[in-house]
């Protein structure tokens, strides 16, 4: 496996940003929780997550929305599997 680049100066958790990134969490998402943990502390980032309803209790259109949000392309096509799918691996 090739070595990564440093994920540069705006991850403030190199370490955990690598943990996350080894585990499937796309650069977005583990340099969010990289960050979140820097300015606090892991142990309270893992407990203040995890509060969001389900994606299977959403309507299509809820997660249309969340998907606009993310800008996820191609959400207006997809089924509410796909759509909960890409919203999880986003």
């Amino acid at each position: 496996m090739p070595a990564r680049k440093d994920p540069g100066p705006s991850v403030k958790d190199p370490e955990l940003y690598e943990s996350l990134r080894d585990d499937g969490a796309s650069k977005e998402k583990a340099a969010r929780i990289a960050n979140a943990a820097a300015r606090s502390s892991r142990a309270e980032v893992g407990r203040r997550g995890g509060e969001s309803g389900s994606y299977e209790d959403w309507t299509v259109q809820e997660l249309r929305d969340r998907a606009r949000e993310l800008e996820i392309e191609g959400r207006s096509g997809m089924r509410k599997s796909e759509l909960i799918d890409a919203l999880r691996h986003h």
